[in-house]
């Protein structure tokens, strides 16, 4: 069994060694013994250290990562928990490139208002469906 220090795992893992630290404290990660002060981890928790660094880009909280481990902190990924925050992603991504689409209309439209504007109107409405803007006063001059 090869043994890495915890200097050495921070600096494979990209992370600080007070996050390791950390990671161990809520039961993440777990050393296998010690050199003198420092923990010594074995080699596959920088296995670990990448799902847990996926999990986290992905959104998941410390708790639900940990609970994506046994208890002999092997993954076990739930794959319908995997299935709906991928979704929730996709939700996201459509919700900020329509985002990116208005804020670059705007940007770039010539309407004296951008409320006057039919496309800018209906890229708000797609970014807030909930929002009314048919009550909005459009003002004349442009359409888009």
């Amino acid at each position: 069994m090869n043994l890495v220090d915890i200097g050495a795992l921070s600096k494979a893992a990209g992370v600080p060694t007070s996050t390791l630290r950390y990671y161990e404290e809520v039961g993440l990660i777990q050393p296998v013994s010690r050199n003198g002060l420092r923990r010594q981890y074995q080699e596959d928790t920088l296995v670990q250290l990448a799902l847990i660094s996926l999990g986290k880009a992905a959104g998941f909280s410390l708790g639900e990562i940990r609970g994506m481990f046994d208890k002999d902190r092997k993954p076990e990924l739930p794959r319908p928990t995997l299935h709906q925050r991928a979704d929730e992603l996709d939700d996201q991504i459509l919700r900020l490139t329509t985002l990116s689409k208005l804020l670059r209309h705007v940007a770039e439209c010539p309407a004296p208002s951008h409320m006057a504007c039919s496309r800018f109107r209906t890229l708000l409405r797609v970014t807030f469906p909930t929002v009314p803007f048919e009550a909005v006063p459009r003002r004349k001059g442009h359409s888009g």
